[in-house]
């Protein structure tokens, strides 16, 4: 399955830079460009888009009010960074949101992610609770900080879905134990997260008075 892409940019220099983005993603194809508002009207009046990849700043009126009058999917590509920008956005259906400048990596994870994410939910049959979850999972699992280097992409992952899950905060050695790594290891993943801000640590005394790291997933991230 190739999915349809409308790149919505006034800027025709940044424009061509996220198409040549986009089409360097497997399964991906931008058939169509628009400059406003009004011509990304007229394309999607014309032919059939699955994903709109939309700027907020554009000369005629707000990508935000073409965004709620969209049936396509659409992924925010946009200067604005401002909290109620972001809020208006996801309110009016936007599926991701990533701030210019941006690497073709970082765009790549996105729209990879998002291919996932249509996979899972073309399924004809009514979806599980569980299904359900695992969709919002995929679909920003292209969020995520690239693993620092020298570390492995999958142990970050693990360690993260380890933490993610745990109703209690959890040691070094705990998620060691259910992952079958060393303890070392553990607490370098773990560490890393912490400095990203995706893991909160704490300190808990045990009865030799030898102070314990402690872990648990941010409160800013838990929702993802």
């Amino acid at each position: 399955m190739t999915i349809r892409v409308l790149v919505v940019e006034d800027d025709f220099r940044v424009a061509r830079v996220h198409v040549d983005f986009a089409h360097r993603v497997d399964g991906f194809a931008v058939t169509a460009t628009a400059r406003t508002a009004a011509e990304a009207r007229s394309v999607l009046a014309a032919r059939p888009i699955d994903l709109v990849l939309l700027d907020v700043y554009l000369p005629d009126e707000s990508g935000l009010d073409l965004l709620g009058e969209l049936t396509a999917d659409a992924i925010m590509l946009t200067a604005a960074s401002d909290g109620a920008t972001v809020r208006a956005a996801y309110a009016r259906g936007a599926l991701n949101y990533l701030v210019k400048p941006f690497t073709a990596e970082q765009l790549a994870d996105r729209l990879t992610a998002y291919r996932h994410y249509r996979a899972l939910v073309a399924a004809e049959r009514p979806l599980t609770q569980a299904e359900i979850d695992r969709c919002w999972r995929v679909l920003h699992d292209g969020d995520r900080p690239a693993a620092p280097k020298g570390q492995s992409a999958v142990t970050v992952r693990l360690v993260s879905e380890a933490l993610r899950g745990a109703a209690r905060p959890r040691t070094a050695a705990e998620v060691a134990d259910e992952l079958g790594i060393s303890r070392a290891t553990a607490q370098r993943y773990l560490a890393a997260l912490a400095r990203d801000g995706i893991a909160e640590v704490q300190l808990r005394y045990g009865v030799t008075g030898r102070p314990e790291h402690q872990y648990r997933w941010a409160s800013v991230t838990s929702s993802r």
